[in-house]
Protein backbone atom coordinates (compact mmCIF):
# COMPACT_ATOMS: atom_id res chain seq x y z
CA UNK A 1 0.00 0.00 0.00
CA UNK A 2 1.40 3.28 -0.62
CA UNK A 3 0.93 7.00 0.37
CA UNK A 4 -1.98 8.24 -1.59
CA UNK A 5 -0.93 10.55 -4.90
CA UNK A 6 -3.81 12.95 -4.32
CA UNK A 7 -6.26 14.39 -1.12
CA UNK A 8 -9.77 13.61 -0.76
CA UNK A 9 -12.14 15.54 -0.18
CA UNK A 10 -13.09 15.21 3.29
CA UNK A 11 -8.97 15.97 3.37
CA UNK A 12 -9.14 19.21 1.46
CA UNK A 13 -12.15 20.21 3.71
CA UNK A 14 -10.63 19.67 7.05
CA UNK A 15 -7.46 21.57 6.14
CA UNK A 16 -9.76 24.33 4.65
CA UNK A 17 -11.47 24.61 8.02
CA UNK A 18 -7.94 24.17 10.15
CA UNK A 19 -6.64 27.55 8.31
CA UNK A 20 -10.13 29.60 7.81
CA UNK A 21 -11.81 28.96 11.81
CA UNK A 22 -7.66 29.09 13.20
CA UNK A 23 -7.84 30.63 16.15
CA UNK A 24 -12.20 30.02 16.52
CA UNK A 25 -12.45 26.21 16.46
CA UNK A 26 -9.95 23.13 17.51
CA UNK A 27 -8.57 20.91 15.16
CA UNK A 28 -10.87 18.29 16.36
CA UNK A 29 -14.61 20.66 15.34
CA UNK A 30 -12.80 21.08 11.94
CA UNK A 31 -12.67 17.31 11.75
CA UNK A 32 -16.19 16.94 12.86
CA UNK A 33 -17.47 19.39 10.17
CA UNK A 34 -15.16 17.90 7.61
CA UNK A 35 -17.30 14.40 7.81
CA UNK A 36 -15.08 12.60 10.39
CA UNK A 37 -16.77 10.69 12.89
CA UNK A 38 -17.31 12.65 16.50
CA UNK A 39 -15.75 9.52 18.42
CA UNK A 40 -12.61 9.47 16.34
CA UNK A 41 -12.68 12.86 14.79
CA UNK A 42 -9.86 13.74 17.35
CA UNK A 43 -7.66 10.94 16.00
CA UNK A 44 -8.04 12.18 12.78
CA UNK A 45 -7.60 15.63 13.39
CA UNK A 46 -4.19 14.69 14.93
CA UNK A 47 -3.24 12.27 12.24
CA UNK A 48 -4.01 14.42 9.62
CA UNK A 49 -1.47 16.75 11.03
CA UNK A 50 1.07 14.36 10.89
CA UNK A 51 3.57 14.81 7.84
CA UNK A 52 4.71 10.74 8.25
CA UNK A 53 1.03 10.12 7.87
CA UNK A 54 -0.72 12.29 5.66
CA UNK A 55 2.07 14.42 3.88
CA UNK A 56 0.19 15.67 1.25
CA UNK A 57 -2.53 17.20 3.64
CA UNK A 58 0.06 18.58 6.05
CA UNK A 59 2.17 20.43 2.42
CA UNK A 60 -1.90 21.93 1.28
CA UNK A 61 -2.00 23.19 4.80
CA UNK A 62 1.15 24.53 5.06
CA UNK A 63 0.38 26.03 1.38
CA UNK A 64 -2.75 27.08 2.49
CA UNK A 65 -1.16 29.14 5.45
CA UNK A 66 0.92 30.78 2.99
CA UNK A 67 -1.78 31.49 0.88
CA UNK A 68 -3.75 33.16 3.81
CA UNK A 69 -0.88 35.06 5.12
CA UNK A 70 -0.50 36.59 2.04
CA UNK A 71 -3.88 37.64 1.66
CA UNK A 72 -3.84 39.54 4.57
CA UNK A 73 -0.46 40.51 5.28
CA UNK A 74 -0.32 43.84 7.19
CA UNK A 75 1.98 46.09 5.09
CA UNK A 76 3.08 49.55 5.72
CA UNK A 77 1.08 50.26 2.23
CA UNK A 78 -1.57 48.24 2.73
CA UNK A 79 -2.51 49.71 6.02
CA UNK A 80 -2.14 53.31 4.91
CA UNK A 81 -4.36 52.85 2.14
CA UNK A 82 -7.32 50.83 3.79
CA UNK A 83 -7.01 53.60 6.89
CA UNK A 84 -7.39 55.71 4.08
CA UNK A 85 -10.45 54.16 2.75
CA UNK A 86 -12.00 54.53 6.32
CA UNK A 87 -11.38 58.01 6.43
CA UNK A 88 -12.99 59.05 3.17
CA UNK A 89 -16.15 56.55 3.94
CA UNK A 90 -16.70 58.60 7.63
CA UNK A 91 -15.79 61.72 5.30
CA UNK A 92 -18.83 60.78 2.93
CA UNK A 93 -21.25 59.74 6.09
CA UNK A 94 -20.19 62.69 7.47
CA UNK A 95 -18.68 60.69 10.72
CA UNK A 96 -16.45 63.44 11.68
CA UNK A 97 -15.04 61.85 14.78
CA UNK A 98 -14.44 58.59 12.89
CA UNK A 99 -12.77 60.56 9.67
CA UNK A 100 -10.22 62.08 12.36
CA UNK A 101 -9.38 58.63 14.28
CA UNK A 102 -9.10 57.43 10.94
CA UNK A 103 -6.62 59.53 9.76
CA UNK A 104 -4.81 60.04 13.22
CA UNK A 105 -4.13 56.53 13.27
CA UNK A 106 -2.87 56.69 9.57
CA UNK A 107 -0.31 59.32 11.08
CA UNK A 108 0.53 56.98 13.62
CA UNK A 109 2.00 54.04 11.07
CA UNK A 110 3.18 56.57 9.14
CA UNK A 111 5.41 57.52 12.49
CA UNK A 112 4.17 61.19 12.74
CA UNK A 113 3.21 60.87 15.83
CA UNK A 114 5.83 59.87 18.55
CA UNK A 115 4.02 58.87 22.04
CA UNK A 116 6.59 59.37 24.60
CA UNK A 117 6.45 57.90 28.15
CA UNK A 118 8.83 58.24 30.55
CA UNK A 119 8.99 56.24 33.45
CA UNK A 120 11.53 56.89 36.46
CA UNK A 121 12.02 54.25 39.34
CA UNK A 122 14.78 54.59 41.62
CA UNK A 123 15.65 54.77 45.42
CA UNK A 124 16.89 57.76 47.46
CA UNK A 125 20.35 56.02 47.77
CA UNK A 126 20.50 56.68 43.98
CA UNK A 127 19.98 60.61 44.38
CA UNK A 128 23.30 62.76 44.96
CA UNK A 129 23.41 64.72 47.70
CA UNK A 130 22.02 67.93 45.95
CA UNK A 131 19.09 66.12 43.98
CA UNK A 132 18.35 64.79 47.82
CA UNK A 133 18.51 68.06 49.49
CA UNK A 134 16.43 69.41 46.64
CA UNK A 135 13.88 66.89 47.65
CA UNK A 136 13.88 67.43 51.05
CA UNK A 137 13.33 71.12 50.43
CA UNK A 138 10.63 70.46 48.22
CA UNK A 139 8.75 68.34 50.83
CA UNK A 140 9.72 70.46 53.74
CA UNK A 141 7.99 73.35 51.61
CA UNK A 142 5.10 71.26 50.32
CA UNK A 143 4.19 69.95 54.18
CA UNK A 144 5.30 72.81 56.15
CA UNK A 145 1.52 73.42 57.50
CA UNK A 146 1.52 70.35 59.44
CA UNK A 147 5.37 70.24 60.67
CA UNK A 148 4.69 73.51 63.20
CA UNK A 149 7.63 75.00 64.73
CA UNK A 150 10.33 71.82 63.34
CA UNK A 151 13.44 73.83 61.24
CA UNK A 152 14.76 72.65 58.47
CA UNK A 153 18.47 71.23 60.07
CA UNK A 154 16.39 69.55 62.50
CA UNK A 155 14.15 67.29 59.86
CA UNK A 156 17.80 67.13 58.05
CA UNK A 157 19.20 65.62 60.90
CA UNK A 158 16.85 63.26 61.77
CA UNK A 159 16.07 61.77 58.02
CA UNK A 160 20.00 61.08 57.87
CA UNK A 161 19.68 59.94 61.18
CA UNK A 162 17.35 57.43 60.66
CA UNK A 163 18.78 56.22 57.09
CA UNK A 164 21.87 55.62 58.58
CA UNK A 165 20.36 53.43 61.52
CA UNK A 166 17.96 51.84 59.05
CA UNK A 167 20.59 50.09 57.14
CA UNK A 168 22.54 49.31 59.95
CA UNK A 169 19.18 47.47 61.68
CA UNK A 170 18.54 43.67 61.11
CA UNK A 171 16.34 42.92 58.34
CA UNK A 172 13.45 41.22 60.62
CA UNK A 173 12.86 44.45 62.68
CA UNK A 174 10.51 47.14 62.29
CA UNK A 175 10.29 50.41 63.37
CA UNK A 176 7.51 51.04 65.35
CA UNK A 177 7.20 54.93 64.27
CA UNK A 178 4.64 55.43 67.36
CA UNK A 179 7.61 54.69 70.29
CA UNK A 180 10.29 54.60 68.21
CA UNK A 181 10.70 50.80 69.63
CA UNK A 182 11.93 47.66 67.23
CA UNK A 183 9.14 45.36 66.68
CA UNK A 184 10.54 41.78 66.01
CA UNK A 185 9.12 40.45 62.78
CA UNK A 186 8.38 36.49 63.19
CA UNK A 187 9.87 34.27 59.77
Amino acid sequence: MGLPKKLTEQQIKFANLLICEEGRKTATQCAIEAGYAKDSARQHASKLQNPKLYPLVVQYIGELRDEWQKKYDVTFGTHISELAKLRDEAREKKAWSAAVNAEVARGKAAGLYIEQKIIRTGKLEDLTTEELESRMKQIIDDYSPILEGVSEEELKQKVLGKAKSKSQKNSFHLDNTANGKDVPVTE
